[in-house]
């Protein structure tokens, strides 16, 4: 589930950087071209060209394209973390109610993403999941720890939730908490798609609307 705000990838080869940053730099070319057309389409060449390096500076960096496709995907998850960590410490600092945070957290999320002027680059989980046989057992085993991730904190916010408000209809709050995955992965396909660049916030919000209803019901006027 790569929801990131979306950002430029690349970088003109006499762009003055810091050395530091050359490894940041291919990550991003690479992670951009991996999410236009696939991790299989995506080469060596193109991206050292792109970032404007030899071919020996990209294997200072990395050893072969495997340890790439490791060292993006690593930074996906924790570039993750880090964006939910804020997005629901700044939820909790507005609400000690459970229920209140998490909709205001799901409000924040939709609002990251309501005024693209472009659909959402893509999905790393889900480009490295279709081409899942590209990638040997660790990189698989990495992904799906990454998704069990989102599952595990999600659950914990819906149960902390659920002991305060028992849900209204028989639930197993680990797919309720899938469904934001699911969602979010679903409202990218529909903005790329459908070239909607807000699909993905008018996503987020019906799901709002239903963890409300679930643990509240619905409104009288429904």
């Amino acid at each position: 589930m790569n929801i990131a705000a979306p950002r430029s990838a690349t970088t003109p080869a006499n762009d003055v950087r810091v050395p530091g940053d050359t490894r940041q730099r291919i990550l991003d070319v690479a992670q951009m071209s991996v999410l236009e057309k696939g991790f299989s389409a995506t080469s060596i060449e193109e991206i050292i060209a792109a970032v404007g390096i030899t071919k020996s500076g990209f294997f200072y960096h990395f050893a072969d394209k495997g340890e790439l496709a490791r060292a993006l995907l690593e930074r996906y998850i924790e570039r993750e973390k880090i964006l939910f960590d804020d997005l629901f410490a700044r939820a909790d600092e507005l609400s000690e109610d459970p229920l209140h945070s998490f909709l205001i957290a799901l409000k924040l999320f939709a609002e990251m993403f309501e005024n693209l002027q472009q659909s959402h680059p893509g999905c790393l989980t889900a480009a490295y999941c279709y081409q899942d046989r590209l990638f040997d057992r660790g990189v698989r085993e990495l992904n799906a720890a990454g998704m069990m991730s989102w599952r595990r904190r999600f659950q914990e916010r819906l149960e902390r939730i659920a002991r305060r408000y028992p849900p209204r209809m028989a639930v197993d709050l680990a797919d309720v908490a899938d469904m934001f995955s699911a969602l979010a992965d679903g409202g990218i396909i529909l903005s790329k798609t459908l070239e909607e660049p807000q699909a993905l916030s008018r996503q987020t919000l019906l799901y709002r609307e239903f963890v409300r209803a679930l643990f509240l019901g619905a409104p009288a006027s429904a």
